[in-house]
């Protein structure tokens, strides 16, 4: 029973710092805090619990408690909805919006890190249990580190090679380099968006990295990340400010227009760089044979 004992709080332990670990509040400011930290942290203690008491609970031929990993399960698909439904109703006052497949992909992940805190607690205490206390602390600690480390997807610098472009209008159409943004009719607009105006060409690698390019969630992605890292000269009704991220259909690439209120090009071409692969954008047409002998 003491050795049942020990590795229940060795789990509980190990898998609520795993948690810990992975809720940090970045230049998003989400989850907030401290509301959004406690919520969190509450439900990462209770996915450890479970994790922890799972062997145990086995091993002594309580069946009926590993049901309530069942629970759980439908608790943390919950969560999900919970998330969602909150980024959306925030998005509505974004100048520049998430967009429901960045949203979509926000939500999976917190659903997602609860059944890692609980394989983290469980594997932790199935080696307490069945070998030594620092061979569970050890086995907790590395298995953490790794899925901490592969928890992180692809970046848009992975699939493209992101680069300036030119800002030009033609007309009263605005381009850039040869990419039609949008048409603008306001002489003093066309003035504010040549001078102060940043223009990022995102070019794909291969057809795989093309198709995602084309998806609207992973271009809408992009104009809120580079908006929220740099800022946008726009307010409430002001359309013609609105940054946007339109695609060549003829060569797959895309270019993104911005009127940021940091000017600094460079900035916006490691803003861009940086912005996530989403889940729900990425394709792989060079893994089909058709898609193969297209892109031939």
């Amino acid at each position: 029973m003491l050795a049942h004992k020990e590795a229940i709080a060795l789990g509980l332990a190990l898998g609520f710092l795993f948690r810990f670990y992975m809720l940090r509040i970045d230049y998003r400011q989400y989850p907030s805090y401290p509301h959004g930290l406690i919520a969190h942290l509450s439900l990462g203690f209770i996915a450890a619990f479970l994790g922890a008491v799972a062997i145990p609970a086995l091993l002594a031929r309580e069946y009926t408690a590993v049901t309530f990993l069942a629970l759980a399960a439908q608790q943390f698909r919950d969560i999900r909805n919970l998330e969602r439904n909150t980024l959306e109703h925030l998005d509505e006052t974004e100048l520049v919006p998430r967009g429901p497949d960045y949203i979509e992909g926000i939500a999976r992940v917190f659903e997602g890190r609860n059944y890692l805190v609980m394989f983290v607690a469980l594997v932790t205490s199935s080696l307490t249990l069945w070998f030594h206390p620092g061979l569970g602390v050890t086995g907790g600690v590395l298995l953490g580190l790794t899925l901490a480390h592969f928890r992180k997807g692809p970046t848009l610098k992975d699939v493209a090679v992101v680069r300036l472009g030119k800002v030009n209008f033609r007309g009263s159409n605005l381009f850039v380099d040869d990419i039609l943004i949008m048409n603008v009719g306001l002489k003093d607009s066309r003035h504010l968006m040549e001078t102060l105006g940043v223009g990022v060409v995102i070019e794909p690698r291969n057809d795989d990295a093309r198709a995602t390019l084309a998806n609207l969630g992973q271009r809408q992605a992009i104009t809120h990340e580079v908006a929220t890292l740099l800022g946008v000269r726009k307010d409430f009704a002001e359309p013609e400010f609105t940054p946007l991220c339109r695609l060549n259909t003829a060569t797959g690439r895309a270019a993104l227009f911005i009127l940021p209120v940091e000017p600094d090009k460079e900035l916006a071409v490691q803003a861009v760089r940086k912005v996530p692969v989403l889940e729900s954008a990425i394709r792989r047409p060079l893994r089909t044979q058709v898609g193969r002998e297209a892109s031939d």
